[in-house]
């Protein structure tokens, strides 16, 4: 991709004054120039989070990306309830009789408020794989987007208690005790894990094991959220490390002098 060069002519001009006037220090003024040009780029590129040194408590956060990113994962909710009521009733445990019987609107008033939540039985796989791995690409959908470990810990556990368990999978049961827990807590443990292998992926280039193809398979596994979206909407994190191991600023100052007035050009290149 070519780079994006922003050009910013700044002229000093020192009033009326002849052109014997003293001119500043050239690196006091490359380094004014320099953090206004950091700033700017700052404005049209937020910084990536795989730029910045791992913490898990530093915060970079990007809402608008992480509002996209909620829209997904409720459509993506409501396909998946519709593939879950395809499968056979010893998968999901679902009565497909009983809930014939009621609306969504009075099943879901039933299971929240008269019923409650319940230790449920459901295939091994779905409890203890699945779930864990939902939560976390919850918890990844917010920790790419800047936010640190415990926001995205609080995130994974909105999406996964009122998103799925009080929110679409209501109208079909009761809430899952085991889910409610496991899915948030051990998935945003797994999504640490999973936010540094894609750390390791991305400041190699996007490659794993010597291999470009394997390292994005495995960076859409672990981040499978951000890396849907980018397909359609582009990857900010991509444009930033894909192709280069370090990224910089490259600035000049040119003096100009004219019409009796002292002055200065300053160019910015990213």
């Amino acid at each position: 991709m070519k780079p994006i060069i922003l050009s910013i002519i700044i002229c000093i001009l020192a009033g009326i004054a002849p052109i014997k006037a003293q001119i500043p220090d050239s690196a006091t003024i490359d380094t004014s120039a320099l953090a206004l040009c950091r700033k700017l780029q700052s404005k049209k590129n937020p910084p990536s989070i795989y730029g910045l040194p791992y913490s898990l408590t530093r915060s970079e956060p990007n809402w608008h990306r992480m509002w996209i990113n909620t829209a997904v994962l409720s459509g993506a909710f409501v396909s998946t309830l519709l593939v879950l009521e395809m499968l056979p009733e010893d998968a999901t445990s679902w009565n497909r009789a009983a809930l014939q019987k009621d609306p969504p609107q009075k099943r879901w008033f039933q299971n929240v408020f008269k019923r409650g939540p319940e230790w449920d039985r459901d295939n091994p796989i779905f409890n203890y794989i699945l779930h864990p791995y939902a939560g976390a690409a919850y918890f990844m959908s917010a920790r790419s987007c800047g936010f640190n470990f415990y926001q995205s810990l609080l995130y994974s556990a909105a999406i996964s208690t009122i998103g799925w368990e009080y929110g679409i999978e209501a109208c079909m049961e009761r809430p899952s005790i085991q889910d409610l827990f496991i899915t948030p807590l051990v998935g945003s443990a797994i999504g640490e894990m999973f936010y540094k292998v894609k750390r390791h992926i991305v400041a190699h280039d996007y490659t794993l094991w010597g291999s470009r193809i394997i390292g994005n398979i495995v960076v859409f596994l672990v981040d499978p959220v951000n890396e849907v979206v980018n397909i359609f909407r582009g990857s900010d994190t991509r444009s930033l490390h894909l192709g280069r191991k370090e990224t910089g600023i490259t600035s000049s100052l040119i003096p100009t002098i004219g019409n009796g007035r002292a002055g200065f050009t300053f160019t910015c290149i990213f």
